[in-house]
């Protein structure tokens, strides 16, 4: 996948912000012990890792935008850096029919189109389907969505990651603030379930599982009566098959993060 898929990555996601009703962006650091290469000749092989990454979401007069971009820089016996992102672009039919649709714990039905894009690896995903927002008592937010998983990579032939047949996605994301005496906290992420499918040389890739919680502290407000701008805390990442490998990774990641 050429490199000018990033920059049109983030200008897709971040046009309708123009107008936005609310937006939210943010600059992450995280720092801990990854498996970088589960197909490699020894995936349990822990690198230190740093990963920077540059998230967005907004919410504008049809629906509202999220993306990330993540890059990571680790030394497995050699420096080696790359860059993944994902964006996805929800139409609430409630904003654009001007009618409520909630029913029971469903606030809000959205369709959505998502984009998984990758470096070295040179894939390109495109994830059609739906978003329920869901009314969940102390969620910030708590949405679930179910979209196709359509391959579009380059394969092995362009020097990319292997081509890899069609699936399908389930994740779901949400963000819980809450306060301890006078210090504010927040418990959010996602997490996500991809089906399996057989790659271009009829390998079986198989259905992962992916966590990835973080708990954060409002330092900012702390130490500087600037709430809602700096956190700290920790990711702990969770992966059933990682990449569609055998292994299973475990891993506490010191966080830090500056909102703007």
């Amino acid at each position: 996948m050429k490199k000018s898929a990033l920059a049109l990555l983030i200008t897709a996601a971040a046009a309708p912000a123009f107008g936005a009703d609310w937006s939210n962006t943010e600059l992450h650091y995280q720092l801990g012990k990854l498996k970088q290469n589960p197909f490699g000749a020894d995936p349990e092989q822990k690198s230190t890792t740093n990963i920077y990454t540059l998230q967005h979401a907004s919410g504008w007069k049809y629906g509202d935008n999220f993306f990330f971009i993540d890059y990571s820089d680790w030394d497995d016996g050699q420096r080696r850096r790359d860059w993944y992102g994902e964006g996805y672009f929800n139409f609430s039919l409630g904003k654009i029919s001007g009618t409520e649709l909630s029913l029971g714990p469903v606030k809000d039905v959205g369709l959505v189109m998502g984009v998984n894009a990758g470096g070295d690896s040179k894939i390109r995903k495109y994830l059609p389907g739906i978003q329920l927002a869901l009314d969940v008592p102390g969620a910030a937010f708590f949405n679930t969505l179910l979209t196709a998983y359509i391959d579009d990579s380059v394969g092995v032939a362009n020097d990319g990651a292997p081509k890899e047949g069609d699936s399908w996605m389930l994740d779901t994301a949400w963000a819980f603030p809450f306060a301890l005496a006078h210090h504010d906290f927040s418990l959010e992420g996602h997490a996500e379930y991809i089906g399996s499918r057989d790659n271009e040389f009829g390998d079986k890739v198989k259905g992962h599982f992916l966590a990835q919680p973080q708990l954060r502290y409002d330092l900012g407000k702390s130490l500087f009566n600037d709430p809602q701008r700096l956190f700290v805390g920790i990711e702990y990442q969770y992966w059933y098959h990682k990449f569609g490998s055998d292994v299973i990774e475990s891993a506490v990641q010191g966080l830090a993060v500056w909102r703007f």
